[in-house]
């Protein structure tokens, strides 16, 4: 196992709960959300440019969609914006206000008292897989979901306590899924829009952290952020252990690839919940040349 500590700091940032990492491959950018200050950023790493869009609720993901703007995952269901429309944020992005996007309509609205939206991933089919939790973190209280591009909604999985990092195989026969509390990341037959056949990946020890996000790169292996872990791991498709990435932050909360050759590894940190935070708590890190990773589809709809 090899273990690293080489990382860049993209974005010096106080995001408080910096998530959601996804490169833009038709924009050359990443985009980026901070959950409870309700702001969705984006970075262009070869300009520098970064705008910042605020959303009217906490925003668990935003991702790029075919025809252009933004698929969300919000408080209360599932959004649609037009072109981004925030401004140049500058060097002083945190401490900027933002603006929100073009022609906000709601695609799947389901508002539940006392649950919030988080991660979401795309599939290999445009269809958006969303992720709730409640603010309690009760026990079951959250849910994963099957987007269609018309909006239709169906419930995957309904017994979820905090649904985290979702992705696919390289082949598109697989999908991996973290319900953070369990502390697994878990792995389920995919036939294009079904899951089945669940089981484990890999565990995380109790004292290494929690398993979050997730990404997987071109080799099949799948990437973990560990919050309260201060790394990133790296499993191979069978499971093992065969690389740590370790940072100065705690809470590191997701992972994705970027950049043009998406060899550059994106790594998203919070800085809520803690008494002292570390100075790069809720930056974006980047690890250049860490890998390989896949594009990541936008949402059809």
């Amino acid at each position: 196992m090899t273990r690293t500590h080489a990382y860049d700091v993209a974005v010096r940032a106080e995001a408080a709960l910096g998530e959601g990492p996804t490169w833009d491959v038709g924009a050359q950018r990443l985009i980026w959300i901070d959950i409870l200050g309700s702001r969705v950023f984006t970075y262009d790493p070869v300009s520098g440019r970064r705008t910042v869009m605020t959303t009217e609720q906490h925003v668990g993901a935003a991702k790029p969609r075919t025809g252009g703007g933004l698929v969300v995952n919000l408080r209360d269901g599932v959004g649609l914006y037009g072109p981004v429309s925030g401004p140049d944020s500058g060097p002083d992005a945190d401490s900027g206000s933002g603006s929100g996007g073009e022609g906000f309509r709601w695609l799947h609205h389901e508002a539940v008292p006392g649950r919030r939206a988080n991660d979401a991933a795309v599939a290999p089919d445009g269809a958006l897989w969303t992720g709730t939790m409640r603010y309690d973190e009760a026990p079951g209280g959250g849910s994963l979901s099957r987007i269609a591009p018309d909006g239709t909604a169906e419930v995957v999985l309904d017994d979820v306590t905090v649904s985290n990092g979702t992705g696919w195989s390289p082949d598109g026969r697989l999908m991996y899924y973290i319900d953070t509390p369990t502390r697994r990341i878990d792995v389920f037959d995919f036939d294009g829009q079904r899951i089945t056949n669940r089981r484990q990946l890999a565990v995380v020890d109790e004292g290494d952290g929690f398993p979050d996000g997730l990404t997987v790169d071109a080799e099949g292996c799948v990437w973990v952020a560990l919050w309260d872990g201060g790394a990133v791991r790296r499993y191979t498709p069978s499971g093992v252990l065969d690389r740590v990435v370790e940072l100065p932050v705690p809470r590191v909360t997701a992972c994705a690839f970027g950049g043009a050759g998406l060899t550059d590894l994106y790594i998203t940190t919070a800085r809520t919940g803690l008494e002292a935070p570390h100075p790069l708590a809720g930056s974006l890190l980047v690890v250049p040349g860490a890998g390989k990773g896949l594009p990541h589809p936008p949402f059809a709809g």
